[in-house]
């Protein structure tokens, strides 16, 4: 094994983990579909999880949940950038006023990676938890408004279908989820957070389709997201000042 090479059982230990804590109950044949594991293999991995107590199985839920236990998992990170607590009170602001959910992505490679998310103070998630989440930037609201933040040099090198990607963003001054992300049953919409001349993240607002059309979606929470973003700018410029003296 080179030393790039993860150990298959805890890789598969982790994204097990990982999809148990993005619903607040799981079945094991939700488990397979998502992570394409064997059932086999996944009732072995939820048995020694449920010893280590990080999952308990409860029948009267339908299926296996995480414990408080997984909160000791993230008690030694400590590295939430200037943004990320820019936009944290802004963004809890928001969902107590509009009740849905605000997540903020920062750029890690090749994806966004939700740092802070307000799904826990939202009656109307249409998601259990996304913070750590990896989101692809090509079909997820926060990526796409990410790669469209770019200048038009750096936009011109990519593929067509990126590029129509990026123009339909621009055209409409903010990106959204393409329509065969999961779940099917949400849509999210983004605009980035800029300072210096530098996209430093991107926020989305996430809601479930059947509960209002579209166009009268976008016109209810496109313009407060942006004024959002404007906010969260100016305390980042804010909190950058203040660091500084």
């Amino acid at each position: 094994m080179s030393s790039g090479s993860p150990v298959e059982s805890v890789r598969r230990a982790f994204a097990l983990l990982e999809e148990l804590n993005r619903q607040r109950i799981n079945s094991v044949q939700h488990l397979h579909e998502v992570t394409a594991l064997p059932k086999s293999t996944i009732v072995r991995l939820l048995e020694t999880l449920r010893l280590l107590g990080y999952v308990t199985n409860d029948p009267r839920q339908g299926g296996y949940q995480v414990t408080s236990g997984v909160r000791g998992l993230s008690s030694g990170f400590h590295g939430d950038p200037l943004v990320v607590e820019a936009a944290r009170s802004w963004a809890i602001e928001f969902t107590r006023r509009h009740k849905l959910p605000i997540g903020v992505a920062v750029f890690d490679r090749d994806a966004m990676v939700v740092r802070f998310s307000t799904t826990r103070d939202s009656p109307m998630s249409p998601f259990h938890a996304t913070v750590n989440m990896r989101l692809p930037l090509l079909t997820r609201a926060l990526g796409r408004a990410y790669i469209a933040s770019h200048p038009e040099d750096r936009a011109a090198r990519h593929p067509e279908e990126v590029r129509e990607i990026i123009a339909r963003v621009r055209r409409n001054g903010f990106a959204e989820r393409s329509p065969d992300a999961q779940p099917k049953s949400a849509n999210t919409f983004s605009v980035p957070i800029r300072h210096g001349g530098k996209v430093l993240a991107t926020i989305g607002v996430s809601y479930f389709i059947s509960a209002m059309p579209k166009t009268k979606a976008i016109a209810s929470y496109v313009p407060p997201l942006l004024d959002l973003a404007k906010k969260i700018e100016a305390s980042v410029a804010d909190l950058e000042e203040f660091n500084e003296r």
